[in-house]
């Protein structure tokens, strides 16, 4: 039963079989998984009101952020990384967020495309070096509550 539930929430499927899934598949992942991380980062800074979370996370988690976090990402990028970043920023979305430039919307497509991708594959340890490049460029170290060497 553990077993059962550790590869359902800890996937590891090969980098082609992540692969296969369409962009959108892979961004959709990625938006959950990033969306996570910077929740279980702000709630690790203390008590709060949810609403004042929420807020606070919609400032990391929004279109025009993550484009920017991807710009400081995009030189770090392996080929195979740089290939599924491209996919979904190309990917032809049925909807724009309401509040998005059309551009920080595909790269943040892209942006998550790539971490859902990295979670989808296993590979914990580079999805993290991702989000703290990104974080790191941001300035948002000190707000988050991240210490040099911490993931």
């Amino acid at each position: 039963m553990e077993e059962d539930l550790k590869k359902l929430f800890i996937p590891d499927f090969t980098a082609a079989e992540a692969g296969n899934y369409s962009p959108l598949v892979l961004a959709f992942t990625g938006d959950a998984v990033y969306e996570l991380a910077v929740r279980t980062m702000l709630v690790k800074r203390g008590n709060a009101r949810p609403n004042d979370l929420n807020r606070r996370k919609a400032s990391y988690v929004k279109a025009s952020a993550q484009s920017r976090m991807m710009a400081a990402i995009e030189p770090c990028l392996t080929e195979e990384e740089d290939a599924v970043f491209r996919r979904g920023r190309n990917a032809k979305s049925a909807t724009v967020a309401k509040n998005a430039d059309p551009v920080d919307y595909r790269r943040a497509t892209g942006f998550e495309a790539l971490i859902g991708w990295l979670y989808l594959k296993g590979d914990a340890e580079r999805l993290l070096e991702i989000i703290r490049t990104g974080i790191e460029s941001e300035g948002w170290k000190k707000e988050l509550g991240i210490r040099d060497g911490q993931n």
